[in-house]
C-alpha cells in the first residue's frame, strides 16, 4: 500500500510531545516541544486510521541572566540540559465533512526522560500529559493549494507529576489548551506551511500557580521529488503573557522568568517507503532571550534552554475502509 504524499501524512505528527524543564519549576515550561509541528501541513490524508511513533533529543545549555544570579556558573561554565522522548499517536480520520471542511482526530501518549547537569544534578522520567485533538478541520481552497486547518488540542494532567509542587517528575500538574491555526501551500510536491499554536494553561493543581500563555510558529518549505522530501524549516517560540500567583497561590513570579523568545533554523529530510513514511528534521537555535521585567537586572533569575533538537516522525496507515465492489460489466 503506497501511503500518501509526505506533504499529507506530516499531517499525522502535529501532535509531538511535550518537555517539561524541572529547572524552570513553573515560570517559562512548555507543554509543546519547540519545533513540534515542524513538516506538517494543512493537509489530511485519506479515510483511514493512522499511527505514528516519534522520538526526539534536545541537547541544550540554560542561558539567561539567571546562570550567574541563580546558578553562580562563571565564564566558561555551563548547565546541560538533555532529554530523550518517545511517543506513540494516532490519527483518525473517519471521512466526516463539516461546513465543507474535513474532520479527523489525533491522541498521543509520550514518554520521556529528562536530565539537567551542575549545579542542579536532577534526572526524571516517566509518562508526560497525554495530548488530544477532539476536533480538527480542514479546509481546501479549490485547486489553487492552498489549505487551512484549525483544530484545539488539550494535554491533559495525566502524566507523571510528584513533588511538593507537583513538577518534582517530567509531567504538569495542570491542563494546556493548545488552539491552532496552519496555513499551507500544498501542490506540485511542494508543502509551504506556517503552523500557529498558543499554549493556555490552567492553574497547578498544587501551588495554584499559572504560567502564562506560549504563543508557537513552526515554518516548514519542503519539495517532494519522487520517494525524497527535503527542504528548510524554522521555528519561533515566546512567552507573550506574565505568569500568575494569586491569593492562595504558593510561590512568586519574581522568582521565574516572564518573558523569552527563541528562534531556530535547520533542515528536513523524508523518504515514503510505501507501507510507512519516515521523516527527519533537526534544528539549532541561533537566539535566546529570556528575563523578568519585574526584577532588578542584577538578580533577575531567568533562566531559559538554548540548544539543538533531532526530531524523527514515522508515519504509517493501520486501517482504511474497504472500497465499494464495482458492479460486474455484461456484454451480449
Amino acid at each position: 500500500m503506497k501511503l500518501i504524499s509526505k506533504a499529507l501524512v506530516a499531517a499525522a505528527g502535529i501532535a509531538a510531545i511535550a518537555f517539561s524543564p524541572a529547572y524552570a519549576t513553573e515560570g517559562g515550561d512548555t507543554a509543546t516541544p519547540p519545533g513540534a509541528f515542524i513538516g506538517s501541513s494543512a493537509g489530511v490524508p485519506p479515510p483511514g486510521i493512522y499511527m505514528f511513533n516519534q522520538v526526539f533529543t534536545i541537547q541544550a545549555n540554560l542561558v539567561g541572566p539567571g546562570t550567574t544570579t541563580v546558578l553562580g556558573n562563571g565564564p566558561g561554565q555551563h548547565t546541560g540540559v538533555q532529554a530523550a522522548v518517545d511517543a506513540q499517536g494516532f490519527l483518525f480520520v473517519p471521512g466526516w465533512t463539516f461546513l465543507g471542511a474535513t474532520y479527523d482526530a489525533v491522541i498521543v501518549i509520550p514518554f520521556v526522560m529528562q536530565s539537567l547537569g551542575s549545579p542542579i544534578n536532577a534526572q526524571a522520567a516517566g509518562m508526560f500529559n497525554t495530548y488530544i485533538v477532539p476536533v480538527e478541520l480542514s479546509w481546501r481552497l479549490g485547486t489553487s493549494g492552498f489549505a487551512v486547518k484549525t483544530g484545539l488540542g488539550i494535554y491533559l494532567a495525566d502524566g507523571s507529576s510528584t513533588g511538593i509542587n507537583g513538577l518534582g517528575n517530567v509531567a504538569n500538574p495542570y491542563y494546556t489548551f493548545q488552539p491552532e491555526l496552519i496555513l499551507s501551500y500544498l501542490k506540485d510536491g511542494w508543502n509551504l506551511s506556517v503552523a500557529m499554536y498558543d499554549e493556555i494553561n490552567t492553574a497547578n493543581s498544587v501551588t495554584h500557580y499559572t504560567t502564562g500563555d506560549i504563543f508557537h510558529a513552526d515554518f516548514t518549505a519542503t519539495k517532494t521529488i519522487g520517494k525524497w522530501t527535503f527542504g528548510p524549516v524554522a521555528y519561533y517560540i515566546g512567552q507573550v503573557t506574565n505568569d500568575s500567583c494569586g491569593v492562595g497561590c504558593i510561590g512568586n513570579t519574581a522568582f521565574h522568568v516572564q518573558n523569552y523568545s527563541k528562534w531556530a533554523v535547520g533542515g528536513l529530510l523524508g523518504y515514503d517507503f510505501g507501507p510507512a513514511s519516515l521523516s527527519v528534521w533537526a534544528t539549532e537555535e541561533v537566539y535566546a532571550k529570556g528575563s523578568n521585567a519585574a526584577v532588578a537586572a542584577n538578580v533577575d533569575p531567568s533562566l531559559i534552554a538554548q540548544g539543538a533538537t533531532v526530531f524523527a516522525t514515522l508515519s504509517y496507515r493501520l486501517w482504511a475502509p474497504e472500497e465499494p465492489a464495482k458492479p460486474a460489466m455484461f456484454h451480449k
